[in-house]
């Protein structure tokens, strides 16, 4: 029977995600980030407009309505889901927080890109995602420090989690194709979904149009 706590998380989750950090740091500051730069509420764009604590700031808080509904799912089934239907309600509180930063309730369905959003309920999936997604993060990092491109850090960054997840599945032997099996599908469709957020970035990157981030002098 499917954890009653866990059924109301999921819209709790939903609204917790949409609550659009960027767009209201902007404004705070006298900026509409959606009518400024590349027109996106996220981190990257906030720290354009505003300057790197804004930066760090907006991507905090954004990351934090993906962690915090994680692990509190985790916390109701102990960190020890027992069934696959178990691990599917702890990702469908992640993803809903996840699909409320892309499509925010608050801004007509539209959002951000799910970046900072999925890295928090990707740490708070504890421990099956937690390492896989500090790997993928310190990828992002490398990656940015040598193309300068955070969109390209963030699309090579997903990608690789879930090849790290699986890699470090079958090494510890966990049931990636059984009950975790919830894991390895939302693994590989988060990271999808990533992508399919930036296309507007591939096509610059194809372009060679896509801002890079300056270094400091």
């Amino acid at each position: 029977m499917p954890n009653p706590w866990l059924l109301a998380l999921i819209p709790v989750a939903y609204l917790i995600g949409s609550i659009p950090f960027g767009l209201i740091v902007g404004r705070a500051k006298g900026i509409d980030p959606r009518q400024a730069g590349s027109g996106n509420i996220g981190a990257t764009n906030l720290g354009r407009l505003l300057g790197p604590k804004f930066f760090a700031l907006t991507f905090t808080l954004d990351l934090l309505k993906g962690l915090l509904p994680a692990i509190t799912a985790g916390a109701i089934l102990h960190f020890a889901p027992q069934t696959p239907l178990d691990y599917l309600l702890w990702l469908l509180v992640g993803a809903a927080a996840i699909f409320g930063h892309m499509f925010s309730l608050f801004l007509s369905f539209a959002g951000g890109k799910g970046v900072a959003t999925s890295a928090g309920v990707i740490l708070g999936i504890f421990p099956y995602f937690t390492l896989p997604g500090l790997i993928a993060c310190a990828a992002w990092i490398a990656i940015f420090k040598i193309t300068r491109y955070v969109s390209v850090a963030s699309m090579l960054g997903a990608a690789i989690f879930p090849l790290v997840y699986i890699a470090i599945g079958l090494l510890l032997s966990w049931p990636i194709a059984r009950q975790q099996s919830p894991l390895l599908a939302f693994s590989i469709l988060i990271p999808a979904m990533i992508v399919y957020k930036h296309r507007a970035n591939i096509a610059r990157l194809r372009a060679g149009t896509e801002n890079r981030f300056a270094k400091k002098a």
